[in-house]
Parts: C-alpha cells; sequence; structure tokens
C-alpha cells in the first residue's frame, strides 16, 4: 500500500501542472487519471473530515496551551471550497464519465458505486456543519460557478437514493488503486449502507418516521458486522503521507492541545483503558489532568495531559466510519423502537459498542468488561439514550465533527462548557467569499434557514 501512495502522490503533483508542449511530454508517465486513481486522489482528503483543531473544540476534546482563540468559538466564516474543487470534482469526474472508465481497473459498476459512496460521505460532511449548500448545481464547473443552495432535506434524501443506487451496482470483482480497502467491494459495500445507517439516525427529531425507514433499509442491505470492516485512513511513516499532528507535534514542536478537563473526567475516574491511548499523564506530577476548554490563564503545558503518542504517531490511523459507532446507532434505534428487542437489544448493543470501542482504541478488549460494571457506564434503561450518547461520545475521540454533529442531535454529553460566555456553536458560518462570489444563492439560503443572518448560532434542519 505505501508503494501506491508515494505513486499515486508523485502522479498527481505531475498532473497538477500546466500542460507542456509535446515535445515535453514524458512517454513513459501517465498524461490523464484513471477513473481508480481520480478516487483514489479523492480518498487522500479524507483524513481532513477529522484532522482539525476546529473539530475537537467544537466536540471540547482538546483544549489550547497557547493562542487560545479558536477554542472561544470566534464568529467568523470556514471554507467548503477545498472539498468541492478537490476530493468531490475528481469523484464527480469520474460519474460523469463512465464510458471512458477502464475496465482493466475492476468493474466499471464498482468503481461508480465506490465513487458514488465516497461523494456521499463528504457531501453528508459538508451539510452538517454548515446547513444548505450547493449540491444539485455544483460541480459544474465553468457553466455554472453560482450553484444554488439545496434545502439539507432535499440533499439528505438525494444522499439515501445515492447510496441505495451505489449498493445495487455493486458486483462480484475488485477495483485497483483502492488505498481503502485494497479493492474489496464486500467492504465497500458495507461501508455505504453504514453511512445511510448513521445518516437515518440524524433524523430522530426532525423527521423520525424517515429516519426509521431509512435505517431499517440500510440494515437490512447489510452493515458493518467488525472492526475489519471500519473506514480508516491509515497513514505513513513517511513524510509523504503523514499524521497532520504529527506535523503538528513533532516537525513544528506544537505542544499546543491538551486534553480538556471533560475527557479525563468521563475516562480517569472508571479506569477507561482508551485514555491512556488518548493522553499522556503530565510532566509535572505524572496524573492524568485535563485543561478546562477555553481556559485563558494557568495553561503550563507540565501541569496538564497532552495528547497521546499514539494520537500523534506518524503512521496513526485516522477512525471515520467505525463498528463500534454503528452498534451505538443499533443501541439507541432498539431503545427508540426502530428496530426490536426495546432495552434488552439496547442494552446488548450498547455492551457491544463499548466493548468494541475499547479494541478498536487499544488493541484488546480487556477493561471493558469492568468499566461496564460501574454504575456511571452500566445502561440504565431510564436515561438510555444518554448513556449511549457519552459513551458515542468517549468513542469518536479526534473525530470532533462527528463527534460535534452527535452532540448537537442529543444534546449529550450535557455539561460541555461555555467559554468566556459562548455556547458551543451549532453551525459552521459559510465562507466570507459566498457573499460575493454567489449572492443570489448564498443570500437565498441565508433567508430560508436563519432569517437572513449567517451566524454561529442558527440550527441546521434537522437540529430540533
Amino acid at each position: 500500500m505505501k508503494k501506491i501512495y508515494i505513486a499515486l502522490l508523485a502522479s498527481f503533483a505531475l498532473w497538477s501542472c500546466e500542460d507542456l508542449e509535446d515535445m515535453n511530454v514524458n512517454p513513459n508517465l501517465p498524461t490523464q487519471a484513471s477513473g481508480t486513481q481520480l478516487i483514489a486522489n479523492a480518498a487522500l482528503s479524507l483524513p481532513e473530515l477529522s484532522s482539525s483543531p476546529t473539530g475537537e473544540f467544537l466536540a471540547q476534546y482538546l483544549a489550547e496551551t497557547q493562542y487560545v482563540t479558536a477554542s472561544l468559538y470566534p464568529e467568523g466564516g470556514s471554507s467548503f471550497y477545498w472539498l468541492y474543487q478537490g476530493p468531490l470534482m475528481n469523484l464527480q469526474s469520474v460519474l460523469d464519465n463512465a464510458e471512458n472508465l477502464d475496465v482493466y481497473d475492476g468493474p466499471v459498476a464498482n468503481q461508480l458505486a465506490v465513487a458514488k459512496i465516497l461523494k456521499a460521505y463528504y457531501v453528508w460532511n459538508i451539510t452538517d456543519r454548515w446547513g444548505d449548500v450547493p449540491f444539485s448545481e455544483a460541480l459544474q464547473g465553468r457553466s455554472n460557478i453560482t450553484p444554488a443552495y439545496d434545502s439539507q432535506e432535499s440533499i439528505y434524501n438525494s444522499l439515501f437514493m445515492l447510496l441505495d443506487e451505489a449498493d445495487k451496482q455493486i458486483v462480484s470483482g475488485s477495483i485497483s488503486n483502492d488505498i481503502i480497502y485494497g479493492g474489496d467491494m464486500t467492504k465497500w459495500h458495507k461501508l455505504g449502507n453504514t453511512v445511510r445507517l448513521l445518516m437515518a439516525l440524524r433524523l430522530s427529531e426532525v423527521n423520525p418516521d424517515k429516519g426509521k425507514e431509512e435505517f431499517n433499509k440500510a440494515l437490512a442491505a447489510g452493515i458493518m458486522s467488525s472492526n475489519n470492516d471500519n473506514l480508516v485512513f491509515r497513514h505513513l511513516s513517511n513524510p509523504i503521507n503523514q499524521n497532520y499532528w504529527y506535523n503538528q507535534w513533532v516537525i513544528e514542536n506544537h505542544e499546543w492541545w491538551a486534553l480538556t478537563e471533560t475527557v479525563v473526567e468521563k475516562t480517569n475516574p472508571l479506569n477507561d483503558p482508551r485514555l491512556e491511548v488518548f493522553g499522556q499523564p503530565s510532566r509535572k506530577g505524572g496524573v492524568y489532568r485535563g485543561l478546562n476548554f477555553g481556559e485563558t490563564r494557568n495553561m503550563n503545558t507540565d501541569d496538564y495531559s497532552l495528547l497521546g503518542e499514539a494520537i500523534y504517531a506518524q503512521n496513526a490511523p485516522v477512525y471515520l466510519v467505525t463498528y463500534a459507532q454503528t452498534l451505538f446507532a443499533m443501541a439507541e434505534a432498539a431503545k427508540r423502537g426502530w428496530i426490536p428487542g426495546g432495552d434488552a437489544e439496547a442494552e446488548a448493543y450498547y455492551n457491544k459498542a463499548v466493548e468494541q470501542s475499547v479494541l478498536q482504541w487499544t488493541g484488546s478488549p480487556e477493561g471493558a468488561a469492568e468499566l461496564l460494571a460501574q454504575p456511571a457506564v452500566a445502561y440504565d434503561p431510564a436515561n438510555a439514550i444518554e448513556k449511549i450518547a457519552t459513551q458515542r461520545w468517549v468513542h469518536l475521540f479526534m473525530h470532533g465533527y462527528e463527534a460535534w454533529a452527535e452532540w448537537r442531535r442529543t444534546g449529550y454529553p450535557d455539561d460541555l462548557v461555555t467559554p468566556d460566555g459562548k455556547a458551543v456553536p451549532n453551525r459552521l458560518m459559510y465562507p466570507a467569499l459566498e457573499a460575493a462570489n454567489n449572492a443570489g444563492s448564498y443570500n437565498a439560503a441565508l433567508q430560508r434557514q436563519f432569517g437572513g443572518t449567517d451566524g454561529l448560532y442558527g440550527k441546521v434542519w434537522w437540529d430540533k
């Protein structure tokens, strides 16, 4: 796989150059990307959906030890352009040129299915952060540089259909250049349905009937069944594709983030084995101690638990969609009555989710049973949604944007702090350039959703 990464990255650097005269074209190098190479290039952006200080601040996993600004939730736009211009444009190029895809890279139907699954996953991330965004008129290049913003509800409905299309068109046979699953279409099939399942749960408050319907369709189609099915981006022990946090922590020597008090308080008193992966004991005192989120004084890095070495290792994996997430979703669905079994099934799924989370993070299920035996973690029918949501939040450590979305939906954990008196935002503000470059569509979207105001505290469609 390392050779695939390096070859792809080197080739992409060449393709990004301007056209040269024919006499300067090297006949031994490709001049046009294949479908699977474009898919691979799109997949290279996956860790950026997770590896972001902003995401960790929104979920309150990390507190700043210096330059406390972003963790005080300042107003300002956040760009989604890189997602459209990079991975989504590559995927759309595959979907728009099906007749030119090479069967030697694997069945064309499978190439298209993978492109659809990844497109759905990227767009889901975009709409959950910003709300209404360009979709049906997006990715058309110069033919439409001012695309309309689709409603989030219509985007969700379109993505459900897109994932259904992908699932139904998968055939036997692997694809080449697959840096995620090595061409294994069974895993892509499970991923697409699992994304659909998790999307369906997002509708629990705004449209539970639609959520239940889509949840059960995804479940019937086949979802993740072990940690081997996880969507994981695996970095290399090589500068060509290394972990974002390694670059920050080791290369740049930025010890700028400590575990928050919330993370430590929800793990350390319970002897949660995941904490030893998440962070390190403080250099002073050798104990786990979290830093109050948004703290602007008393930020000596020796006093607090900094990021764990496994988190900032050069080749550290980035967990994006996981089996434990799936099990937490099943537990919640059972509690809500979306699937049969009631509290008995909800508890079984919940216990399995915690066990698989511990296994994912530590490499062993050891300590999971002891963790579940403690009253603070043990399933409680009277507080089931809170228990499920809180343990899901712990599990999603360092996948801050996803944890933030689940916090907005459920309200748990319910003890996130308000630094400098500011509550956790409900959304990201649109890119500032949209007000000038796409004014008509931008203003229409603001009026439709937020009474004309682009701010951090307007609520997206499903956040009820």
